[in-house]
């Protein structure tokens, strides 16, 4: 679990209770039903819309994403290649077909088949890059969905209080109802802006730092296995996928990777 996430969904839950209190309410004046449905559950109906049913019911699948820790393993990947280098030099780039099956990252496993079966270095890239960016490219689609819902979700939020005020206008003859429909109107307004501000603005930035941590390790793989084809001494390769990482990962991981 990544407790960042469960920091903020449960800290911005504290915040608004805090808030509301403090200021003299109660929770059950921020608490309609129907404004819920409307906005929460409205606006996400309005995504089918827009796309298959897969492809939205996978987005709203892949927000537990947020609640994850994922650990893409560049240590690991890291020494795989290098390991795979020294063998490559020592016996030569067939003898990586021995083992092959014991690498965990299908995508490393896949680059070192064709390096084994002698296609031509240009054509491995092109066919890594191709398979990183279709990779991407079904992630930042998710991503865009999830900020469309975004964007729509305060429109909604404006709707609901809109639909509440209409309500409101058509029974001015009860002043003493005035006052609670006001509020239960402009609690729509409240769950729109809560919506994309608390959380899918916040799960679409982290899903997005996901993504990237996920292509850089890629690139470190498609960079590690090209220079395997070329012959690349060990340790430069081990020194040169050192520079994919970010400082702080390089010198916790470095002097175990280069024996330094």
């Amino acid at each position: 679990m990544d407790l960042a996430t469960i920091i903020g969904v449960a800290g911005g839950a504290v915040a608004l209770v805090f808030c509301v209190i403090s200021s003299g309410g109660a929770l059950s004046g921020i608490w309609d039903p129907p404004s819920f449905v409307f906005v929460i559950v409205g606006s996400w109906l309005a995504l089918f819309n827009s796309g298959s049913l897969n492809a939205i019911l996978g987005m709203t699948k892949n927000m537990s994403r947020a609640f994850k820790s994922f650990d893409y393993g560049e240590k690991t990947i890291i020494q795989n290649l290098v390991s795979l280098a020294e063998k490559a030099r020592r016996e030569g780039i067939l003898a990586l077909e021995e083992g092959l099956d014991d690498l965990n990252d299908e995508f490393m496993k896949s680059g070192i088949r064709l390096v084994v079966d002698g296609i031509d270095g240009a054509q491995v890239r092109a066919i890594m890059e191709n398979d990183m960016s279709q990779t991407e490219s079904r992630h930042v689609d998710m991503l865009s969905r999830l900020n469309y819902w975004g964007s729509i979700g305060p429109g909604y939020g404006m709707m609901g209080t809109v639909i509440g005020l209409i309500g409101m206008l058509r029974n001015l003859e009860d002043k003493s109802s005035l006052g609670p429909n006001m509020a239960v109107a402009l609690v729509t307004t409240l769950y729109g802006s809560l919506m994309v501000n608390w959380i899918i603005g916040p799960f679409s930035k982290k899903l997005g730092a996901q993504n990237a941590s996920e292509m850089a390790v890629k690139e470190v793989i498609i960079e590690g296995v090209l220079s395997i084809q070329a012959g690349d001494n060990p340790r430069i390769l081990a020194q040169k996928l050192l520079t994919y990482l970010d400082p702080a990962t390089r010198r916790k991981i470095g002097s175990e990777i280069t024996g330094d």
